[in-house]
């Protein structure tokens, strides 16, 4: 089990580079603006913590036989509005304590934007990569938390970044 594990671990250190060279792409904007890495780590986390749920469900499924390959298509359909309703939701209070925290509405919309884009990059990673990995008889349960995690921490890191470099000049 260590080593089937540690595998998986040492695979999450060129993702976790992978990440962190996303954020250095926008080294500029957060040195313009130093607020953005205060919501850096609520994305990226709330990101990662959708995609854990998802694809615990997921691997969940398959273990109980409730998943199959034909079935996948309507199960990641609903995965998708989930993720959607749970980034509208989580979107619109992390974007309205943004707003009251650091007065900043385009930073409560960028914030809040941010999150629906990695709720939804967290329901396709969580819904797809198990069942990818077990079509490769790759164990999905020792697996998926790495690439997920990969997933929702470029992606959040990505469009939260990305969107204030693009509105830097409404920030203040």
């Amino acid at each position: 089990m260590v080593r089937r594990r540690l595998f998986w671990l040492l695979v999450n250190l060129p993702t976790a580079i992978l990440a962190a060279s996303v954020v250095g792409l926008f080294e500029p904007a957060i040195q313009e603006l130093a607020v953005l890495a205060v919501f850096m780590p609520i994305v990226a986390g709330m990101g990662g913590n959708a995609g854990i749920q998802t694809f615990t469900v997921i691997v969940r499924a398959m273990a109980l036989g409730d998943l199959t390959l034909a079935n996948t298509r309507k199960v990641l359909a609903r995965e998708v509005l989930i993720g959607l309703a749970n980034g509208a939701g989580t979107g619109l209070v992390a974007g309205t304590i943004a707003y009251l925290w650091k007065g900043q509405a385009v930073l409560g919309l960028i914030l809040g934007l941010a999150m629906i884009t990695n709720m939804l990059v967290a329901a396709l990673a969580g819904t797809l990569i198990p069942v990818v990995l077990k079509v490769m008889r790759v164990d999905p349960a020792v697996a998926t938390g790495v690439l997920v995690t990969t997933f929702t921490d470029c992606a959040g890191f990505l469009s939260f970044l990305g969107l204030a470099t693009v509105m830097i000049r409404f920030l203040h």
